[in-house]
């Protein structure tokens, strides 16, 4: 049987991360959709931010891109986050905007170009160093396009002499999280194109390198779920960036494609002894089409579910089961979890932690919405390059 007093607190724990560029706005490869009331600085994504915690409970800190996030003054910003009742958490870097970057960054055949990308992730150390942020995310645009155009192996070396000078810099208490993408936009070979080729770089490293899971990243058809329980295992899993998507990497809201799937990760992750701080819950996702603040309110509460779900999973009837043989009792009582509506349950949690049961209609009702529309007129917004 499951233990609900003890589901009810480890939900209370959960915190999720939202990244301040999904604030801003985005849109397809052809088109950035505007949208009133985006912020226009570093610090009215930080406001945005604390509103999704303020109703969700389950967002306590806010990542940050650079230079997207680029200000005088690092302290300054994590104060006005911390008055906000947020925190700031980890540092992005961007190595795939840059005219120089048209070959690769870390990986690039020309020294000058590698030396200009490490020169910047060092830069987002000294960041987190001003910041107090623990994580340094890395992902890389690096690779090629056709047969010939660079010696493959050679990328490999650049890309782990990079890291290495890198990883040499982390202070006391930082990590490096390495994240993978199979392909795009390098569609022949990409440097970091899977959890294996990040997991080996990651382990020559040390102990402060770890894998980031983008739920977005992979071939159609990937056991997810496999991964995660394997980096767990070996004590490599550093984080995910959650978001949901159909064809390719879509950027769609968590759980809102497939969210059985986004289960069964979430249960690898309790089996597996994830639920920890030391694994970040992250999204990385774009709101083109639908009003931004609300479909990150959705997302964290998206995730709550599916961790709500996995946490129902009666571990011990599932292992008897599997022990057994019994092929459709162990599936049925995954099924039974997930089938289980865990909205009432949430909404306990919630009113247990002085929130509103429902965060969505507190939202609406809070009237944050139109007071940005109204208040954030002129001005550059904030979106993909900016």
């Amino acid at each position: 049987m499951t233990d609900l007093a003890a589901v009810k607190a480890a939900l209370k724990t959960q915190a999720v991360e939202t990244p301040s560029w999904a604030y801003g706005n985005s849109g397809t490869r052809f088109k950035v959709f505007a949208q009133a009331g985006v912020p226009r600085t570093p610090q009215e994504k930080i406001e945005d931010a604390a509103k999704v915690h303020e109703f969700t409970g389950a967002a306590p800190t806010v990542a940050l891109h650079i230079p997207w996030d680029r200000v005088d003054d690092y302290a300054a910003l994590a104060a006005h986050a911390e008055g906000l009742g947020v925190r700031l958490g980890a540092i992005n870097s961007n190595t795939f905007q840059d005219d120089d970057y048209k070959l690769g960054s870390v990986c690039h055949p020309e020294a000058a170009v590698r030396r200009k990308a490490v020169d910047h992730l060092l830069e987002c150390v000294d960041v987190m160093d001003a910041t107090g942020s623990r994580d340094l995310k890395l992902w890389f645009a690096d690779g090629t396009n056709y047969p010939g155009q660079d010696d493959i192996r050679a990328r490999q070396d650049r890309l782990a002499e990079a890291l290495a000078e890198v990883y040499a810099r982390l202070g006391e208490g930082q990590r490096m999280l390495l994240e993978y993408k199979f392909f795009e936009p390098a569609f022949y070979s990409t440097d970091v194109p899977d959890w294996g080729t990040a997991y080996a770089h990651c382990l020559k490293l040390g102990p402060k390198a770890q894998v980031v899971v983008d739920t977005g990243h992979h071939a159609p058809g990937t056991n997810i779920e496999f991964i995660v329980a394997s980096l767990l295992r070996e004590d490599k899993l550093g984080g995910f960036d959650f978001n949901s998507r159909f064809y390719a990497d879509d950027d769609l809201m968590a759980g809102a494609a497939d969210p059985f799937q986004l289960f069964r990760i979430m249960y690898e992750v309790v089996r597996g002894g994830g639920f920890t701080p030391e694994v970040a819950f992250m999204l990385d996702q774009c709101h083109n089409i639908e009003a931004k603040i609300p479909a990150i309110i959705r997302s964290v509460m998206n995730v709550q579910e599916a961790t709500a779900k996995a946490l129902l999973v009666d571990r011990e009837a599932l292992a008897a089961a599997q022990a057994a043989g019994d092929v459709l009792a162990a599936n049925g009582v995954l099924m039974d979890a997930y089938n289980t509506d865990v909205r009432p349950l949430l909404a306990e949690v919630r009113a247990e932690l002085g929130l509103d049961p429902d965060p969505m209609a507190a939202y609406r009702r809070s009237g944050w919405a139109e007071k940005i529309t109204g208040a954030r007129v002129g001005g550059q917004q904030a979106g993909w390059g900016a």
